[in-house]
């Protein structure tokens, strides 16, 4: 019930272009395609796999899932950067300021 909670909540989040386009672009060659869909196609032979053909319908939220923590490890990634970016230019002023300050006490 949880899940199907966060799988209604994503849906009314989604965006204009998720609701468009709701499938994801495979990085896979045509061949590669054609190879996953005859495998997934054939009856499975063991039991796992049998019981895993069952959360077929998954397929879309954890690909949704996976595009999300994707998103925030990008975000996080930026996040430090611009921490980076903002520390030098602080230390950049701060040698500035030090800089203006000498010159006004020499006359």
């Amino acid at each position: 019930q949880r899940i199907l909670r966060l799988a209604e909540l994503c849906r009314r989040l989604e965006t204009e272009e998720e609701k468009v386009l709701p499938f994801y672009a495979s990085s896979l060659a045509e061949w590669e395609q054609e190879n996953a869909r005859k495998a997934l196609e054939m009856m499975p032979r063991e039991p796992l796999a049998q019981v895993l053909q069952d959360y077929v319908g998954l397929e879309r939220f954890w690909q949704r899932f996976n595009k999300a923590k994707l998103e925030e490890k990008a975000l996080e990634q930026a996040r430090a950067a611009l921490a980076k970016r903002n520390q030098s230019l602080r230390g950049l002023l701060q040698e500035y300021l030090e800089g203006a300050a000498i010159i006004q006490k020499v006359p």
